[in-house]
């Protein structure tokens, strides 16, 4: 329980803020670009430390580390409810994400090093509904907190979320560590910030034409930074990817599939979710509400998705689950002034819904059983660390690339075309990594079933 409710913190928040952008927007008179850097700012920090994260809670204690991410986040969550203007919020949102960075690896660290290994496809397909159905709820319920007062009170529901958190943690879930575990790699964590933020600034702001010196240098600092990051990560005794990583060949593979979904993933649940309230003309409920279909998706077939995945192989779930979200998002390209809740929305979601619960369970339990069981802090730490590097630097690319830049998302007119755009890329991405999914997985084998790997591989671990 405490670690799908912790984990749902993180999805409760995004949801969230994606529902609440336009009437955020509104408020504070905040350009789009700025509306990108309160997802942005989350995700930035969320990802460039979600690795270090890792080692910590192997080093310190997965309890420990994800009990700190939960009050972190819990207090930054309260800073974004009272800030005055869009860059306090940016800032709270950066606060939020150092929280959910100590969270989200500890997360289910702490589940795969507590469950038996037979026992634990099902328990991350479980994982993986009920993670997910409160990031579902929050945007019925953020819509709903929207219609009766201001945007201020969604940060708020994390508070008591966080509280019951707190205490089934410190009650009863032990501590665990990895006792081979010996150092912690800040430089190559310094560095690793460095490079996402000074990327995330170059793809915002060049693609929106912003001609001055600091686009052009930032993208600039990120190539050095990045270059200089995989010069040091090879060079330090306790690196942040170490050399097991790189010779896992699913674990690399299954790593560029979640790069690709995730990233799609992201830009598709913001521009959606604009779509319906500025084009469609919904409520923010109403907008929330279309999303009810994943819930119910996910709660019946997640856990199915995992014991599938345990029993058959992962590789046509992770060919058809892609598929399915994106013949979602071309489903999408059909908002319109007319659209029916009914006729349309909801059978968008059911469809993406149905390729989420497809995908998810089996692409989470190949990226942990790709390496040997006493290294899931950093198999879950890295996979999510794609995954959120994927939406921070696809929400930053992608939407002024197309034409969503200024006060477009508060006027349909502007809005559609870059909408549609962007509705394309992501479908044809996520085809795309389909087909990958099908070369790549047709037979995968866990590392701590296989022999070879087995014996080989924790002699390449570089820590």
């Amino acid at each position: 329980m405490a670690t799908v409710l912790g984990a749902s913190l993180a999805g409760i928040d995004s949801s969230v803020v994606t529902v609440a952008l336009p009437d955020i927007g509104r408020d504070l008179g905040a350009s789009f670009a700025s509306l990108q850097w309160t997802v942005t700012g989350y995700t930035l920090s969320l990802a460039s430390l979600i690795l270090l994260a890792g080692g910590l809670g192997d080093r310190y204690g997965r309890k420990r580390i994800f009990l700190i991410g939960v009050a972190g986040f819990t207090v930054a969550s309260v800073l974004c409810a009272i800030v005055p203007d869009v860059g306090s919020l940016v800032g709270a949102r950066i606060l939020q994400g150092i929280g959910g960075a100590l969270m989200a690896p500890a997360s289910m660290a702490i589940l795969q090093s507590t469950i038996a290994p037979a026992d634990r496809p099902r328990a991350i397909g479980t994982w993986s509904g009920f993670a997910g159905i409160a990031g579902v709820l929050a945007p019925f319920v953020g819509g709903w907190l929207l219609s009766l007062g201001s945007w201020r009170w969604i940060f708020l529901i994390n508070v008591p979320v966080a509280v019951i958190v707190l205490l089934v943690t410190v009650r009863h879930i032990p501590e665990t560590r990895d006792e081979e575990s010996s150092g912690m790699d800040w430089g190559g964590s310094v560095l690793a910030l460095v490079t996402l933020a000074a990327a995330t600034y170059a793809l915002t702001a060049i693609p929106a034409g912003q001609s001055g010196p600091w686009a052009p240098a930032s993208a600039l600092v990120a190539v050095a930074a990045g270059i200089g990051f995989g010069w040091y990560e090879r060079r330090t005794a306790s690196p942040l990817l170490p050399a097991l990583l790189r010779k896992s060949r699913s674990f690399v593979s299954i790593n560029v599939i979640t790069f690709i979904v995730y990233g799609a993933f992201g830009v598709f649940s913001v521009i959606f979710t604009i779509a319906l309230e500025t084009v469609a003309g919904y409520s923010p409920a109403e907008a929330g509400s279309t999303m009810l279909p994943i819930t119910i998706i996910s709660l019946a077939l997640s856990p199915s998705s995992g014991r599938l995945a345990a029993r058959v192989g992962p590789g046509w779930q992770l060919t058809v689950g892609p598929v399915l979200c994106g013949v979602a998002a071309l489903m999408a390209l059909r908002i319109r002034p007319d659209t029916g809740y009914w006729s349309w929305v909801i059978p968008i979601e059911c469809v993406f819904g149905l390729g989420t619960a497809t995908m998810v369970a089996p692409l989470t339990s190949v990226a942990l059983s790709s390496l040997p069981g006493g290294h899931v802090g950093v198999a879950s730490a890295v996979n999510n660390a794609v995954a959120r590097g994927a939406g921070l630097l696809w929400i930053a690319a992608l939407p002024p690339l197309v034409g969503l830049t200024g006060a477009s998302y508060a006027r349909s007119e502007e809005f559609q075309p870059g909408y549609r755009v962007a509705c394309v890329i992501c479908a044809a991405a996520l085809f795309v990594s389909g087909a990958l999914a099908a070369a790549l997985f047709r037979r995968h084998t866990p590392c701590d079933r296989h022999p070879l790997v087995a014996r080989s591989l924790p002699h390449q671990l570089s820590r």
